[in-house]
Parts: C-alpha cells; sequence; structure tokens
C-alpha cells in the first residue's frame, strides 16, 4: 500500500500558498484492507475512507469512464491494480494532476524535487503559468469547464491553452453544456465569484461560448449600450463585470456579489428604439433575477437580496433627493427596518455599482451613510411607547400605524438634515 497526496494541495504549495485541506489517495489496496487498518468508509458512489486519527478523507486508487450525459454517468473502477497515474489522468487540469508520497506532505515544496509524480506535465504548466486540460478525462465532464473558469479567476496571471479554450468550444457546440445539473451549476458559480477577479471566469465562460447557454441573461448585456453621462464604460457588460470586482475590493459576501451579478439583467431586454436609455429596467431585471434564480437554484439569501437591489438600486443612487418620508418608504420597500442586516449588503452591492464605472472606482459614496443613519433614526424610535400612548387616545389598528409612521419620517428628517458634510 502507498499513500500520495494529491491535486490542489500539491499545487498550492508549490505556488507558496497556505494549504488547509489535502486530498489523499491510496495505492494498492482493497476497501476490506483499509478496514482492517482502522479507516472509516463514507463513501458512497467509489471507496473514500476516514483516516483513524486525523480523520481525513483517502480514497482508493480509481478510474472514471463515462458512459452516459450528466452527473451520475461515469463507470468508476476502484481496484488494488489501479495505478497513480491512471487516478491522476481523471483529474481535470495538468497542474491538479500532480502528487507526492505521503512521507513528504508536510516538508517544504523545495524538497520534492526527483519525488514528484506528474505524468501530464503539470509542473511545467505551473511554472508558465497556463492552464492546460488533462487529454481525455476533461472532455468527460462539462463542469470542468466551468472549474477551469473559476480557476482563471483566482489565479488572474493565469492563461488559457489554446487547445484548451478549443476543447471547451466544441464541448459547448456539442450540447455538453446543456446537460449540466443546476446545483453544480451554481456550486462552481458561487466559488467563483468569491474570488479576486470574479468577472475573469464570465470572461473565459464568454469567451468559449458557454455563458450563452448558462446564463444568457447575462450574456447579452455585452454590446447594450448606456448613457455615457452615467456610464463611461458605455457597455452594460462590461459594466456588470466592473461592479463584480468591486465587489470583491470591498471583500463583500456572496449574497452582495450575486446581487451584484443580477442588477441589471433588464437591461438586456430594452427595445433597441429606446437606447441608450433604460427606462423601467430595475423591474425587469428583478423578474429575471428571479427566474436565475430558480432556475439555478441559488440559495434564498441571494435570491432575496438580488431582488431588493435590482428593483431599488436606482431610487438609493437617487436617495440624496429625498425627503424624509419618501426616505422612510424607500427603506420601507427594502425592508430595511425589519431586516436592517440584510440592508447593509444592499447598501454595499450599490456602492460596488456606483464604483463599478469607468473612472469612478475610486468615488464616495454618500448614499449609503445617509440612508444608514436614516434607517439608525427610524430603529431609533419606540414603537411600544407611540402605541400604548395612540390608544389611550382612543387610536386602533391603521391609525396607531400611522402615528408611528409619523414619528419615524420625525425622526429621519432630524437626523437626515442634521448630517454633517462627512
Amino acid at each position: 500500500m502507498e499513500i500520495f497526496v494529491v491535486g490542489g494541495a500539491v499545487r498550492d504549495a508549490l505556488m507558496g500558498l497556505p494549504v488547509s485541506d489535502r486530498d489523499w489517495v491510496v495505492v494498492g489496496t482493497t476497501p476490506e484492507a483499509m478496514a482492517e487498518q482502522g479507516y472509516l468508509p463514507v463513501g458512497k458512489d467509489f471507496p473514500v475512507f476516514l483516516h483513524p486519527q486525523s480523520r481525513e478523507e483517502y480514497a482508493l486508487a480509481r478510474t472514471e469512464r463515462k458512459t452516459a450525459r450528466g452527473y451520475k454517468g461515469f463507470a468508476v473502477q476502484a481496484a488494488p491494480d489501479v495505478t497513480l497515474e491512471e487516478d491522476l489522468a481523471r483529474r481535470d487540469l495538468t497542474i491538479n494532476a500532480l502528487a507526492v508520497p505521503a512521507a513528504l506532505a508536510h516538508v517544504p515544496a523545495a524538497q520534492w524535487q526527483g519525488h514528484m509524480v506528474d505524468p501530464w506535465g503539470g509542473l511545467r504548466d505551473l511554472q508558465a503559468r497556463v492552464l492546460r486540460h488533462v487529454t481525455g478525462a476533461f472532455a468527460e465532464d462539462p463542469v470542468r469547464i466551468l472549474r477551469l473558469a473559476r480557476f482563471a479567476a483566482r489565479f488572474t496571471d493565469f492563461t488559457v491553452a489554446d487547445e484548451t479554450l478549443q476543447l471547451m468550444r466544441q464541448m459547448v457546440e456539442d450540447g455538453e453544456v446543456d446537460h449540466l445539473v443546476p446545483e453544480r451549476v451554481w456550486q462552481e458559480i458561487a466559488r467563483g465569484l468569491m474570488t479576486n477577479k470574479p468577472s475573469r471566469m464570465f470572461e473565459v465562460l464568454r469567451t468559449c461560448g458557454a455563458l450563452q447557454v448558462l446564463l444568457p441573461e447575462l450574456d447579452r448585456l455585452w454590446g447594450v449600450p448606456q448613457r455615457a453621462e452615467h456610464h463611461p464604460e458605455i457597455d452594460t457588460g462590461v459594466h456588470v463585470m466592473m461592479v463584480l470586482d468591486q465587489c470583491a475590493r470591498l471583500q463583500a459576501p456572496l449574497s452582495v456579489r450575486w446581487a451584484a451579478l443580477m442588477h441589471d439583467m433588464g437591461k438586456g431586454t430594452t427595445p433597441a428604439d429606446v437606447l441608450p436609455r433604460h427606462i423601467g429596467h430595475e423591474g425587469r431585471s428583478a423578474k429575471l433575477a428571479q427566474k436565475v434564480a430558480q432556475r439555478l437554484r441559488v440559495p434564498g439569501d441571494c435570491k432575496e437580496l438580488a431582488e431588493v437591489v435590482a428593483r431599488e438600486h436606482g431610487n438609493i443612487h437617487r436617495s440624496g433627493e429625498l425627503n424624509a418620508a419618501a426616505t422612510l418608504r424607500l427603506l420601507t420597500r427594502c425592508d430595511a427596518i425589519r431586516q436592517s442586516g440584510r440592508f447593509a449588503l444592499v447598501l454595499q452591492a450599490c456602492e460596488a455599482d456606483a464604483r463599478g464605472r469607468l473612472g469612478l472606482e475610486d468615488s464616495d459614496y454618500p448614499q449609503a451613510r445617509r440612508l444608514a443613519q436614516a434607517l439608525d433614526a427610524a430603529l431609533g424610535v419606540i414603537t411600544a411607547d407611540i402605541a400604548a400612548a395612540a390608544a389611550r387616545d382612543g387610536l386602533k389598528g391603521a391609525q396607531i400605524g400611522e402615528r408611528i409612521e409619523a414619528a419615524r419620517i420625525m425622526a429621519v428628517a432630524h437626523r437626515i438634515h442634521g448630517l454633517p458634510d462627512e
């Protein structure tokens, strides 16, 4: 029995990046022998075991052969005679098809020379900063197109090999991407959104044609013009990518980044004869964001935030022009009084939107401060006391609500008119 650490842990160590999780492959043994040594079987589709002390996962070396389209269309064989090289042959990229003996897993990568197993030239591609597919295996699983795009967003100084890009285009043309399971698409998109350059993921997907299949609502934004006085970058697709990268710059959470991706979807449906204006695009964007979320089975927090941002971002940008009553109505539409934490995320998405424009990347966004303080003022109103006083005056139901609203408007008016310039 031989044990190797493989894949991302080897890649990251060679790049000088921190290694958090390690993937272990075991060669030359059987599930029964693993169990006898105290390893706990946990795999359903193929033999995976938990180490008796570290609880890390150890997988038996295996081969995979595509038998049909779809996530479960693979025949898996794990046997004592499956070699490490055969196991590495099923990996997606050459830089992920590297292995070192377990004995060297915790020593500096500089000491690995002469001990690495590298049948696909992964070390060469790592040094050349190239993302290249493993011949044969990559084409058998279209989710690997998404994985490569995600790696391109994570490792922004890497280029995609020409032959790999050609293969990805052929896979799209052959309809392979059409059969991806929504959960797998969302999983890869979500991970790509959380990189330091998420726009790169969508750039790669668009270049190979996969974006048109997976997110046609996003793909059609490129080439749609906007008014130059508001959007010096003109192109809507370019703008959305700039907003996304601003989210990364702000270290925004996933829900904010998803909302940024969705916020201008409606501009892709603006009639050509009214361009570059986009009257009513906010409502159309909210509906499209809901449609995409349902199709990809997006988590509820991401779905809900995207709908609010899509619907209200224009009003939030113009909120400096609103009086106290209109400001409170905006807060109410955003459900800010009940969900103040979510409203902070709405403001962060809108800040990224305002900065995601050519030449405005470092601009201030006073709307966020103003609305945050208006919300603070509204939350400071003690509604129980007002309701009790109104009841003593003989008021009921909606009348009590009106009195509470009036008190909140007064509190907001006092706060926003008294705000300092900074």
